[in-house]
């Protein structure tokens, strides 16, 4: 199987893009992000080696597989944000890799022409892709192969040398069998999904690989339980079995297509309503965006879940809201010095205003609890204040602002900024390069 991690908003009309997450540096790869891809690559190569030394076992099989992923590859979808872009590709893969029998007929493929076949087909349905610039990342191809690898080993030795037929022979248990397998791949790939993430981020492993599992969970459940119906209907149907059991996977990937296009239309909604306070001049342009980017990377820092990211995340770009509803405007936008008072009154005016909108009601919460005590508060609303605090004061401090803002965050732990929030931005800010001083 392979994923796709969720991505920051994307871009508003007239901007840029994205921030790139904080710490991330994309033109330095970490050294174990390097060694495992070039693990996985060693192990394609020794495998098209082997494979073209020693022949094509069962070519009617290997190639009618190779034709399944490739032409999933060919329907992946790019830009989307749910975990798994090319499901077909993946539950063919599997399949490939769990076949034991055709039409009744024992198979002798073995792991390196799994290997390699899944490789070659791989690459070759993404040809268009690359051609078009939007080719798969050198992660989406490690974890296939290393993916494919690891339940290839589990499997074929086993099958080959009779020991799956001691062990379940060739009824229920059987299946079952091979359900217990990719559900070890499936945790198998979740971990090294969770690993590679934390090796380019450095963002904790415990929640990244939490939500790898609950990725897994959507899509992921639908491609393994495809991988293990189409291995056991091939092994009494034969081939003709693939396109057959392909249909409703097809099926899914095209409501998981349009479900994608209805939440990055929703995504750019929100990023459009942040904007309004930079176009009518209350807040400086771009503050709604930094604030967000750097909110969600506290907010992994913190260890929470994409779901409470991804409301964390609306709550940071919608946070100055509350200003439209002002006659005079904040001078440069900066609610942090304000009153308390006025604080809380801009506050609740932002999520009487978000809740208009029909946003989720949980970022109108966050939006409105955001000047509040931080012992009253929800964790995103506390992380939302401490960074817009940093943002605001950064600005007007100049060259020595990070220093001066952190600074005056920790001075203000007591009552107004959580104190575990303002040492999780501070650990971000120095991830990403500042010289910053931390506790302790």
């Amino acid at each position: 199987m392979s994923t796709i991690s969720r991505g920051p908003l994307p871009p508003a009309a007239g901007h840029p893009g994205p921030l790139p997450p904080p710490g991330a540096d994309p033109l330095r790869v970490p050294l174990a992000l390097t060694l495992v891809r070039a693990g996985a690559a060693l192990a394609a190569v020794a495998a098209l080696a082997v494979t073209f030394w020693g022949g094509i076992e069962e070519r009617g099989a290997a190639l009618a597989f190779a034709l399944l992923i490739g032409v999933g590859e060919l329907a992946r979808w790019s830009g989307a944000e749910e975990r798994e872009s090319a499901p077909l590709a993946a539950a063919g893969a599997l399949a490939y890799a769990l076949l034991g029998e055709n039409a009744g007929h024992p198979t002798h493929d073995g792991v390196p022409q799994i290997v390699a076949v899944v490789t070659a087909a791989s690459l070759l349905g993404c040809v268009p892709h690359v051609a078009k610039g939007r080719g798969p990342t050198a992660d989406h191809l490690t974890r296939r192969v290393l993916t494919v690898g690891f339940a290839a080993v589990c499997f074929q030795p086993l099958y080959n040398e009779g020991r799956l037929a001691e062990w379940a022979g060739t009824g229920p248990a059987y299946a079952a069998l091979v359900v217990a397998l990719l559900l070890l791949t499936a945790l198998w790939d979740a971990v090294l999904a969770a690993a590679m993430a934390h090796a380019r981020t450095r963002w904790p492993f415990g929640p990244l690989l939490r939500d790898e599992l609950r990725g897994t969970l959507g899509i992921g459940s639908a491609v393994c339980a495809t991988g293990a119906v189409m291995a056991l209907a091939v092994a009494v149907a034969g081939l003709w079995a693939l396109p057959v059991f392909s249909l409703p996977l097809l099926l899914t990937q095209l409501s998981f297509r349009r479900y994608a296009a209805v939440r990055t239309t929703y995504r750019q909604t929100i990023a459009s309503l942040a904007r309004a306070t930079e176009i009518a001049g209350y807040t400086p342009a771009g503050h709604a965006r930094r604030v967000a980017a750097l909110s969600r990377a506290v907010g992994r820092e913190l260890g929470l879940s994409g779901p409470e990211l991804t409301v964390l995340e609306y709550a940071a770009l919608m946070h100055d809201i509350g200003q439209l509803s002002l006659v005079d405007p904040v001078p440069a936008g900066a609610t942090a010095a304000l009153a308390p008072a006025e604080q809380r009154r801009i506050a609740l005016l932002g999520g009487a205003v978000v809740r208009q909108t029909g946003v989720a009601a949980e970022v109108a919460v966050v939006v409105e609890r955001q000047a509040d005590p931080y012992r009253e508060q929800p964790v995103s609303a506390s992380i939302v204040r401490a960074v817009n605090a940093y943002e605001e004061i950064t600005g007007e401090a100049g060259p020595g602002g990070p220093l001066k803002a952190l600074e005056e965050l920790r001075l203000g732990t007591a009552r107004d900024y959580r104190p575990e929030v303002v040492e999780s931005l501070a650990r971000v800010l120095a991830r990403d390069g500042l010289t910053l001083p931390l506790a302790g």
